[in-house]
Order: C-alpha cells, then sequence, then structure tokens
C-alpha cells in the first residue's frame, strides 16, 4: 500500500507450537500458522528447524527474494520448546503426548553431530565438541575485554536526533513556547495554497471553496479551521521539518473540509497543494490509508519513533473509531514512555461533538485518555480556534520533547465562524491552554461561571450573547491534561463574586466531569452534563436535540 510500503519485510516464524492456553488445532482454522500470507500472495518457506543447513539456506533465498522483488516472504522454521511457557508451567498438562516425544527427542545440535557422521564427517562429534569450546572461550574473551575496555557506543542517525530531545518536566506546562509565524511567511504559505498549476482544473465546486477562503482572508483578516490546520502543516515544511499524516479519507477531509489534496475533473490527477511553498524544504506526505484504525495507528506510531522531527499524524474518521486501535492507545502510546524510557510525538485527531449522529459517531471517549493520563504521559487538547489548533500542531515539534497530541477535534464547528482566526493570532504568541471570555467586561459584576471544553462553548456563547447576559462569563479549557492548574486558579480569583459550572455535552459517567472532579479541588464548582449513559449518545435526534436544549437552559437558569 502506498504511505506504507517498507520495500518488503521478511517474516521470520519461531514456530515451537507451543501451547501454554491455548492448543494450536484450536488456535486457528489453516494447517498452518503462515496461512495469513496468501492474503497478500506473499510466498511461505516451511523448514525443520531440527536441520540448520536447511534453515540457513532458506534465510539465503528469503533475503535474496526480498531484495530482487522488494516484498514480504514469510519463513515457517517449525521446531519445538523443550521446556514450557515459563518456570511454572508443565506442558505436559495441555499437550502430554507432543511432550513425552520431546523428552526423547535428541536437542539440534545432537541432531546435526548425527547427520554429519551419517554423511561422512567421522571426526564430527569431536570437531563438534572443538567447535563449542571455541565458540564459550570466544565469548568470555570478548567480554573479558569489554570489561576492561570499555567500547563506545556508536548511535545510529535517529538515535542521535533523540539525544538533542530531553524529558518533559511539570514547569514545561506552566506556559506553552511561542510558535508564532511572521507576517511574510503566514502570507507565503497562504498564497501558495490557494493555487494550482494553470494547467490543473480542479472540480469547480472544490474551487468555490477556494475563492470563499480567499474572500475571507481579504475581506475580514480571518482563515478557517482547514486552512489554519493547513497553514501549520506549510510553516512546518518552511522550517525544514516533515509532517506525515495518514486515515481514512484524509486527503479530502471526512467532513469535506480539508481538501489537502486536489483532484483535476478532467483526468484524476492529484495535486497536493503544499508541494510547492516557496523556500519550503521539509515534505508533506499526506495518505488516504487502508480500513484499520489498530494496524495503522501503530505504523504511525512506529514511524514517530524513527523520527522526532516530523510531525506525525493519524486522523480517525470518527473519534469513536478510536476504540478499534485500543491496543495500540494503551499499551504504547500512553505508556510507552513509563515502560520503555521512550519519547513518542505522534498526533491523534479523533473527530468529537454530540449533533445528533447516534452513539457511533459522537463520542471519541474523552474518558478514557484522561483517565489514562498521568505522569506527564501524554497532551489532550479540545480545541475551539483555528488559531489555536494551528499552535497546537506546531508545538509539537517546538517543545524540547516529545509527547503524544491526543486532540478532539470538531466536526460541525469545522465552519462554525466563532472558529475562525485573524492573522494576526498566527503572528504573534502561542497555544492558549485556557481562553478568557472576552465578552464579559467587568468581571466584578459576573456572577456566574461556565467554563468547559469544545463544541458546547459555541452553543453557550449563541446563548449568552443572544440574551446579552454580561453577568455570566463562559471559559474554554483548550488543554485537559496537563490540567492548566494555575491558569485556572488565576481565573478563579479574578471571578471570585462567582459561583462556578462545568458544563460537558457528554452524559455525567463520561466526558472530562470525573477527571476533573479527581483533579481540580481548588475550585468550588458543580456539574452540568446529560445523565449517566451505557451509551456514548442517543440515536434519535429529536432527543438529541431536546438533551441538548436542557442542558443550555440549566446552564443559564441555574
Amino acid at each position: 500500500l502506498k504511505g506504507y510500503y517498507t520495500g518488503g519485510t521478511i517474516h521470520f516464524v519461531i514456530n515451537n507450537q507451543i501451547g501454554f492456553t491455548t492448543d494450536f488445532d484450536d488456535a486457528r482454522s489453516s494447517d498452518y500458522c503462515t496461512s495469513l500470507a496468501a492474503a497478500i500472495q506473499a510466498p511461505v518457506l516451511h523448514v525443520n528447524g531440527d536441520d540448520p543447513e536447511a534453515v540457513v539456506k532458506c534465510v539465503e533465498m528469503a533475503t535474496r527474494f526480498r531484495q530482487q522483488f522488494h516484498s514480504d516472504i514469510f519463513i515457517d522454521m517449525v521446531c519445538y520448546r523443550r521446556h514450557g511457557h515459563n518456570e511454572g508451567d508443565d506442558p505436559k498438562f495441555t499437550q502430554p503426548h507432543l511432550y513425552a516425544l520431546i523428552d526423547k527427542h535428541p536437542n539440534p545440535r545432537e541432531v546435526y553431530i548425527k547427520y554429519l557422521l551419517e554423511n561422512g564427517e567421522e571426526d564430527a562429534r569431536e570437531l563438534a565438541k572443538e567447535m563449542e569450546k571455541k565458540f564459550w572461550a570466544d565469548l568470555q574473551e570478548r567480554l573479558d575485554e569489554v570489561k576492561q575496555n570499555p567500547l563506545p557506543y556508536h548511535y545510529q542517525a535517529p538515535e542521535l536526533e533523540w539525544k538533542k530531545l530531553r524529558k518533559a518536566t511539570p514547569e514545561d506546562f506552566d506556559s506553552s513556547p511561542i510558535t508564532a509565524v511572521s507576517e511574510e511567511n503566514f502570507k507565503k504559505v497562504f498564497e501558495a495554497l490557494m493555487k494550482w498549476p494553470s494547467d490543473f482544473k480542479p472540480l469547480r465546486k472544490v474551487e468555490k471553496i477556494i475563492q470563499d477562503k480567499v474572500k475571507l482572508f481579504q475581506t475580514e483578516n480571518k482563515v478557517d479551521w482547514a486552512t489554519g490546520e493547513l497553514m501549520a502543516y506549510g510553516s512546518l515544511l518552511l522550517d525544514g521539518k516533515d509532517v506525515r499524516m495518514s486515515g481514512q479519507d484524509v486527503q479530502r477531509g471526512t467532513f469535506s473540509h480539508r481538501h489537502a489534496v486536489l483532484r483535476n475533473e478532467e483526468n484524476d490527477k492529484a495535486y497536493n497543494r503544499l508541494s510547492e511553498i516557496p523556500g519550503a524544504t521539509g515534505k508533506f506526505r499526506i495518505y488516504n490509508s487502508l480500513l484499520s484504525e489498530y494496524g495503522v495507528l501503530g505504523f504511525e506510531y512506529g514511524y514517530a519513533m524513527a523520527n522526532p522531527n516530523a510531525l506525525v499524524i493519524w486522523e480517525a474518521q470518527f473519534g469513536d473509531f478510536g476504540n478499534e486501535a485500543q491496543t495500540m492507545i494503551d499499551q504504547f502510546i500512553t505508556a510507552g514512555e513509563q515502560k520503555w524510557n521512550r519519547m513518542n510525538g505522534v498526533t491523534m485527531l479523533l473527530p468529537h461533538g454530540y449533533e445528533g449522529q447516534g452513539p457511533e459517531h459522537s463520542s471519541a471517549r474523552v474518558e478514557r485518555f484522561l483517565q489514562m493520563a498521568a505522569e506527564l504521559n501524554i497532551v489532550a487538547t479540545n480545541i475551539t480556534t483555528a488559531s489555536n489548533f494551528f499552535h497546537a500542531l506546531r508545538r509539537q515539534l517546538a517543545w524540547p520533547f516529545r509527547k503524544p497530541l491526543v486532540n478532539f477535534s470538531p466536526k460541525a464547528n469545522l465552519r462554525h465562524p466563532g472558529s475562525y482566526s485573524v492573522m494576526e493570532e498566527f503572528t504573534n504568541g502561542g497555544f492558549k491552554e485556557v481562553i478568557d471570555d472576552a465578552f464579559v467586561s467587568d468581571a466584578g459584576k459576573v456572577k456566574k461561571v461556565l467554563f468547559c471544553s469544545g463544541k458546547i462553548y459555541f452553543d453557550m456563547a449563541e446563548r449568552q450573547q443572544k440574551e446579552n447576559r454580561s453577568d455570566v462569563a463562559i471559559i474554554r479549557v483548550e488543554q485537559l491534561y496537563p490540567l492548566p492548574l494555575k491558569q485556572l486558579e488565576a481565573l478563579y480569583r479574578k471571578y471570585n463574586k462567582a459561583t462556578w459550572f462545568w458544563v460537558q455535552e457528554e452524559p455525567l459517567n463520561m466526558g472530562a466531569a470525573s477527571y476533573l472532579q479527581m483533579n481540580l479541588k481548588s475550585i468550588n464548582y458543580g456539574v452540568i452534563s446529560r445523565q449517566p449513559s451505557a451509551a456514548t449518545a442517543t440515536g434519535y435526534a429529536k432527543v438529541h436535540a431536546q438533551e441538548q436544549a436542557e442542558i443550555i437552559e440549566t446552564a443559564f437558569s441555574i
């Protein structure tokens, strides 16, 4: 597959037939554990593990095949494990007949000596003993030498890049680094994004979309969410950084918003909108992925591990589908740094928001990520403006360390005017962990503070401004983890006469409510949300609208 091609892989299976908890007869319906190779039409070499010369020949053949055809090949080395799965396991419990045979079976060294003797090597046994003696002597000699004269470690190229980085500290998250770009570079990237070769003919509807973006900037000095995102990528290319993005339908964007790659309506040829930025030395690669969350996210995690200077992004079609990659999230992304002392900067974009689309298209499971958030292992954001998203993406490579970023991305609000940002917000400052209410002018008159994260802000802001409620302040928590405690506590002191409420559109047992109750103890506040629910959302649009209206009504009337 384009985007995941490695030039072929040699899959070496040490098939020891161990049946610790599942016998191989129960583990698969096919004859061989390598039968899956048929799915990609890869050849399989089955070889007896007791025949070392045959094993070597198979490896040589597989290597030549991989080098010549740049395709995958499997080696199935059929062998056995003489002892159990671990110290406490007796394999005879589950495989008594097999292990009765293994007990009587000579080990591979003895099998090979017998083979040499039967094939004319009269001194094979003595030769084998001498070789073994020399082998252990060589190992001991090398060990003694290294102890007396330690060898310097020679770092490989990817390791050298990681050595330039350091571990994060809690103080690193008190405020974000400056990630603004110059006005010159901003306009350079914007102009490159809004044009294409003269002989390229995009679909008329897409051309109109891009023309509207140009008009928005020319008349209001603003850019929308999708443009702000592409601006972040383009600015990184100017910095000499690479950007890689993959996921289902990411070139267009699930919600027809990104259009990073255009198609010629006459011949279907593709044009990468970030490929012609003057002076850019970085590369932007974006791939529509196969329909696998687990496999694709695993590949991107590995890519980010290999190159800390690339912004590596995986976007789920809907955040709900991230549960298909839960193994990668649980075992690697959230726990990898603590388990293996290895940083990783992979970025996950998970569309999230309650819009009446039902329980399979509403929630990226914010609560799960926040439950796993500890020891500065990830960064979790729920961003509401194009410029803040721009800074969050650039911050991934501006930090002197690497952290996985989990962003709960908008869907319908991708086109909400409230998410647009003016140019000055891109050319100044950096990421804002918390955004105060600009509608309220006198903090002393504020009687109620509604703090929230993500999409529900727009619903509450609309009600606030429609009724001119200057007694209600709405605060946006753009970064949920690490929680910006100092900034929230400063606002708590600012609005010291107000009653505080956390408002979320998720059910009470989901979203950030439980996480905040455990971690935000310096602020007294109530919680306004949907009722606890087994499913993430209702499947009925009318019920959704009623529930949403009740949340907003409660927030402003309580």
